[in-house]
């Protein structure tokens, strides 16, 4: 099971990295929930790998950032139809 676990984990990583992908698009991609991809990420992935855990770092850390302005183009949308 934990050999399991390392390997979504680094798998999710790459993903994230060469699509530069979101959590949500991750967990849409691997069938799984957002919260999963958060903790293998986060908590699980330091443990495994902590090289590729620096550079997702990055990616996750991004798209924190740019969260809130997301939001308000989909909200932005949302109203104005398009």
């Amino acid at each position: 099971m934990e050999n399991h676990i390392e390997e979504r984990a680094c798998q999710l990583a790459v993903y994230m990295i060469e699509n530069r992908a979101t959590v949500r698009a991750a967990a849409k991609r691997f069938g799984i929930s957002k919260s999963t991809v958060h903790k293998d990420l986060s908590q699980r992935l330091p443990q495994y790998n902590p090289g590729l855990y620096r550079q997702v770092k990055v990616i996750l850390d991004t798209n924190k950032a740019q969260r809130h302005i997301r939001g308000g183009m989909a909200t932005r949308k949302k109203y104005k139809g398009e």
